[in-house]
């Protein structure tokens, strides 16, 4: 009689463990549209993956990241970013990696990772690093987080915060970024708010920012910088 119980025990846990770890996969694309139609499909979920008896040792190889990047641009930094898009064996692994590099002054602008988890260090020069909270209660500010980084240093910016880097040292500054998706995308949030294709309504804009139109129409009329 106690082997019964015990048998039922452990599939009644069995059942519960199994239900308690269903879950949706996470998105590895902006968006993926249902189709029923399988002859317009373009994209999958993460990619399609290549017939494992024709991989090779090249498929989970790329080389350059001890090459400087160029940051001769009006942010001064430049992001070499090696994901599935450029690593095709990163797929389903779920990491990515990023090499930036910063002129002195140099900016990494305030940008989201909406599908990542970001590990930074700092392998030369000096970086002013932080990120804002999620927004708080009413009549409360998001709360910044930052810390001055030196050679050897390491933070941790939280999946889908606004987050920054700049140099503050008069000379050149190389950080390296391991991120917890095989794409973990990027926001830029200046870029986004005022160099979008078409562009946001200055109506919304103006009142978002509590700005004149004057202002937008202006902010919108710049050439706003990729650095990835």
């Amino acid at each position: 009689m106690a082997l019964k119980y015990f048998v039922l025990i452990i599939a009644i846990l069995a059942v519960v463990t199994s239900i308690s770890r269903a879950f949706d996969p996470s998105p590895l694309q902006d968006f993926c549209v249902a189709v029923n139609d399988s002859m317009t499909t373009v994209f999958v979920n993460g990619k399609v993956c290549k017939d494992p008896k024709i991989v090779t040792a090249d498929d989970f190889f790329k080389s350059g990241l001890n090459v400087p990047g160029n940051t001769s641009n009006q942010l001064g930094s430049v992001v070499s970013a090696v994901n599935v898009n450029n690593l095709a064996g990163l797929n389903t692994l779920g990491i990515s990696l990023a090499r930036i590099d910063f002129a002195p002054y140099g900016l990494n602008p305030p940008h989201t990772h909406p599908r990542g988890t970001e590990v930074l260090t700092v392998l030369e020069g000096t970086l002013y690093v932080g990120f804002v909270l999620s927004n708080p209660g009413p009549n409360m500010k998001n709360k910044l987080f930052t810390k001055i980084l030196h050679p050897g240093d390491v933070f941790v910016f939280p999946i889908g915060l606004i987050h920054f880097q700049f140099n503050v040292g008069k000379t050149k500054a190389v950080a390296f970024a391991g991120l917890s998706s095989q794409n973990p995308g990027v926001i830029t949030i200046a870029n986004a708010v005022f160099g979008s294709d078409p562009p946001i309504n200055d109506d919304v804009l103006a009142k978002a920012f509590q700005v004149d139109k004057k202002v937008v129409d202006y902010l919108q009329s710049q050439f706003w910088w990729d650095n990835n």
